[in-house]
């Protein structure tokens, strides 16, 4: 509010002039790990984003509960493993986690059902610490392929006897590793 030309100021009241601030200079993205473009980068190990993951996680273990584990196999590690499938599935429709995806992820590796010898030695090692190690849950997603990805949970029950063509077949050779 401005003061009344009639009211007397003493040099102290009077309004300071302001110190300035200098413009600006040129700016560029020129740090090594800056994004040059409206896409986030993609490729193993990147995972994937989408919205209300933690509700995700919530549905993984109401899912995780009805799990049907083999010997040495720990719920913590198939959880995380199953969940990181299931995020990935969601974020591949731009949508958020619902219990299908979950219902799909568990269905994928076996886990609904009583599963096969060989499916059950496979995913052992997949699974084996991913309950701890963020790397190792997405080498687990980094395993099922995008055209899996895409598959109904009823086709993914339907066809989980021949599962091997659905997972790649490099998941004891370097998954897990960055």
């Amino acid at each position: 509010m401005a003061q009344p030309d009639y009211v007397p100021l003493v040099p102290a009241d009077r309004v300071r002039p302001a110190r300035r601030l200098s413009l600006p200079g040129p700016w560029a993205q020129e740090r090594p790990a800056e994004l040059v473009t409206l896409r986030p980068p993609e490729g193993a190990r990147f995972g994937a984003t989408g919205p209300d993951l933690g509700f995700g996680l919530k549905l993984a273990k109401r899912v995780g509960e009805r799990a049907v584990l083999a010997e040495g196999e720990h719920a913590e590690d198939v959880l995380a493993g199953c969940f990181a499938c299931g995020t990935k599935r969601s974020s591949t429709f731009h949508r958020a986690p619902t219990i299908y995806d979950m219902e799909w992820a568990f269905g994928l590796w076996g886990f609904l059902h009583e599963a096969a010898a060989d499916l059950v030695a496979y995913r052992r090692s997949v699974f084996a610490g991913a309950g701890h190690d963020y790397s190792r849950q997405r080498g687990v997603a980094d395993l099922v392929p995008d055209q899996v990805v895409r598959m109904s949970p009823r086709d993914v029950q339907a066809g989980l006897a021949d599962w091997s063509r659905w997972l790649r077949a490099d998941a004891t050779s370097g998954h897990g590793k960055a």
